[in-house]
């Protein structure tokens, strides 16, 4: 039956459009002004460039040191996120197939974390990295983040392996596989859709971050992008065109990341909800 186009579903079509342009106004004064110079940006915000102007780009990449702060940003995104996959994923499947008082109290305890604000953890934290020499370390802040990144991926891991079927590991078991080869051949496989929601969640989370990074990272050769561009933006404060030139070079790795890989999120996080 074909739906009818009324006035409630125009008004409410009108709604969400307003909504997305209010949205996406920031960002759209944004990415014109970076291709600005400093008196077009103060004279003319809202008007379109009136050419496109890579300059500021090239200076803010030299003075930010661009290329060294991507390298960090995505040496500890892809080892933090592969750790939280693999760790959080075989202990969830642990959890599952042992049934028992010992696995409740471990879930349980593990999933606390994630009611605990980490602004009330900053002071220790600090504290612990510095007395295990994990300050300004990359590989430091990399272990923290493992630390606080298993709790969510493990309840989500948790909730899928509970609907994969017994059987399948039963049939590897007697074909001869061993528990550690039914889980990577079998059960790793089935659970490629929460895996890659899991990934992404945790990639856009860790690549934006700020304040753990802000706390441990202290050096100029290991910042991230945010921390980069947030030392950065203080000191040329009052030049807006490179300013916001450094916005669009921060943003626009992610930007391309979730455009990419939406879709995937509500798949794998849909995935999840129905199985478990």
């Amino acid at each position: 039956m074909r739906k009818i186009y009324n006035w409630r579903t125009f008004s409410l079509e009108a709604v969400v459009v307003l909504f997305a342009l209010l949205f996406a106004f920031p960002l759209y004064l944004t990415v014109i002004n970076a291709f600005k110079s400093y008196d077009q940006v103060v004279l003319a915000t809202i008007s379109l460039p009136q050419k496109l102007d890579l300059s500021n780009f090239m200076t803010v990449w030299k003075q930010i040191k661009f290329p060294t702060a991507f390298m960090n940003s995505l040496i500890i995104t892809v080892c933090s996120v592969s750790g939280i996959l693999l760790f959080s994923s075989m202990t969830a499947y642990k959890l599952v197939r042992s049934p028992g008082w010992l696995s409740s109290v471990i879930f349980f305890t593990v999933l606390s974390a994630m009611i605990v604000p980490f602004q009330t953890m900053m002071i220790p934290l600090v504290k612990v990295a510095k007395d295990m020499h994990l300050i300004n370390s990359i590989p430091g802040i990399i272990a923290v983040y493992l630390g606080f990144g298993t709790s969510m991926a493990l309840f989500l891991f948790h909730g899928f392996i509970k609907g994969i079927p017994l059987e399948l590991e039963d049939s590897a078991k007697i074909d001869g596989c061993s528990p550690i080869g039914v889980f990577f051949r079998i059960v790793f496989p089935l659970l490629t859709p929460i895996t890659v929601s899991v990934a992404i969640l945790k990639t856009l989370q860790i690549w934006n971050d700020f304040l753990l990074p802000l706390l441990m990272l202290s050096g100029k050769n290991n910042q991230t992008i945010p921390l980069s561009y947030f030392i950065y933006f203080g000191e040329y404060v009052n030049q807006w065109h490179l300013a916001l030139a450094a916005v669009v070079l921060s943003v626009l790795p992610v930007l391309i990341l979730y455009l990419f890989s939406q879709k995937y999120i509500i798949q794998g996080i849909m995935a999840g909800a129905i199985k478990g």
